[in-house]
């Protein structure tokens, strides 16, 4: 899978270099593009923003090196592009997942006040947002997609890894433990060093059932 993303900040995306998603990028499973929206810029100092038509605060990003980057990384439209946007519909696990068959996403983060529509309506399918809030960028929105979207990949995570997750049945995941068997006076609950699977089941169901009802009771797996 390929995924590019277009910014004017491209060292913010250093993390994404790091543990499972760096690991995949390096051994073939992945492949992440940054590309530097100022590298194509007409404009002699490579200028990217203007002021808003009609008055207002801050800067816009303009049209034509959003349009001319998108057009030289996707000129034949192969790619999913997606504008990182706190308009847009809230991403959750089953677009994640939806995403992660795409064989090429294109993630465009705005900046500053926001990017020209006119670019948005030419060159955009759909828009992201990561939730109800407004940050000074798209970057940390587009990392948080590819993070979730990477985790589907084949051969970025062991399969066993993506079951009984959180939001993969409608429900939040069970709490879990690893050694000491006792910490700081804290036990582990007996049934996880029981070695009976069928009650560990039963406990991990049920115990997923519980947090969901009590932190997220709009979610399927609350019932």
């Amino acid at each position: 899978m390929k995924i590019t993303i277009l910014t004017l900040f491209p060292e913010m995306f250093a993390p994404l270099r790091e543990s499972i998603i760096g690991r995949a990028a390096a051994g073939g499973k992945l492949e992440i593009s940054v590309v530097n929206i100022r590298d194509y810029s007409e404009d002699r100092h490579s200028k990217c923003d203007d002021y808003p038509f009609g008055g207002g605060a801050g800067m816009v990003m303009m049209p034509q090196p959003i349009a001319s980057a998108i057009e030289a990384v996707d000129l034949d439209h192969s790619a999913r592009r997606i504008f990182m946007s706190p308009g847009g519909a809230v991403f959750t696990q089953s677009k994640a997942l939806e995403l992660s068959s795409c064989p090429h996403l294109l993630l465009l983060c705005g900046h500053y006040e926001g990017v020209d529509q006119r670019v948005i309506d030419m060159f955009i399918d759909e828009e992201i947002s990561i939730g109800d809030y407004v940050l000074t960028g798209g970057e940390l929105p587009a990392m948080v997609v590819c993070d979730a979207v990477a985790r589907y990949v084949d051969g970025v995570l062991a399969p066993g890894s993506l079951v009984d997750e959180s939001f993969a049945d409608g429900a939040l995941e069970y709490p879990q433990y690893t050694r000491p068997a006792v910490f700081r006076g804290a036990a582990v609950p007996e049934v996880l060093l029981s070695g009976n699977h069928r009650k560990i089941d039963l406990w991990r169901r049920e115990e997923s059932r519980r947090i969901t009802r009590l932190r997220r009771p709009d979610l399927p797996g609350a019932k």
